[in-house]
């Protein structure tokens, strides 16, 4: 009989290889809608983090435990205020504050927990997205933003001057951005992007600190 074919190794998603760049070797860290744990397998494994994860879903709660990774049930939205200050070095939310209710008050419970804050989104300012609603009027479909408006999990979209905007009202500072570009591309600077990484960046990645 011949030996069975192993299992091709799962496609890493273009932002998380750059936030676990971000991530000192060893930290402890929270995953904030951890989904099914690719992230914080990866930071385990490559980074030797002591990680632990929330995830809304019971599905992807499971998928982590079956990777041996400490993950609990809970809501980013209710849940973040039981933790202690600073208890964590990174706590981390990946494509997941425009799912949020309330991300200002979510960005705010991070911002409390953790040393450093690490928040991936795709950038609703991308030239893309705006030559599509200004050319025909309807809200896009993008490999960053793959839903149609009825279905989307995404209820706060924003732009990055957007999301800096939020960073001074709550006192955060941006000590890191890397914009990613449509090709895979990545472009790391010091502090928050200009009006061109606004334009021309398809998702992005802020690593923050309460000033």
């Amino acid at each position: 009989m011949a030996a069975a074919m192993p299992a091709p190794p799962r496609a890493t998603r273009a932002d998380l290889a750059r936030i676990a760049d971000l991530v000192t070797p060893g930290a402890r860290v929270l995953d904030v809608g951890c989904g099914d744990g690719h992230l914080l397998e990866i930071l385990r494994d490559e980074r030797k983090v002591d990680g632990r994860g929330l995830e809304l879903s019971q599905t992807g709660v499971n998928a982590c435990v079956a990777r041996g990774l400490s993950v609990i049930q809970g809501d980013a939205d209710t849940d973040l205020e039981d933790y202690p200050d600073r208890a964590f070095d990174f706590v981390v939310l990946s494509q997941t504050i425009q799912a949020t209710q309330n991300p200002r008050e979510v960005l705010t419970q991070m911002l409390r927990i953790g040393e450093r804050v690490i928040v991936s989104f795709p950038n609703f300012g991308h030239w893309k997205v705006r030559a599509h609603l200004a050319l025909h009027g309807r809200m896009p479909v993008t490999p960053a933003l793959g839903y149609e408006w009825w279905e989307t999990p995404n209820i706060h979209l924003c732009t990055l001057r957007d999301f800096t905007a939020l960073c001074d009202v709550l006192g955060a500072r941006v000590e890191t951005t890397v914009l990613l570009g449509m090709n895979g591309s990545a472009d790391t600077k010091n502090g928050p992007p200009g009006w061109w990484g606004n334009a021309t960046a398809e998702q992005a990645i802020f690593l923050l600190r309460s000033r």
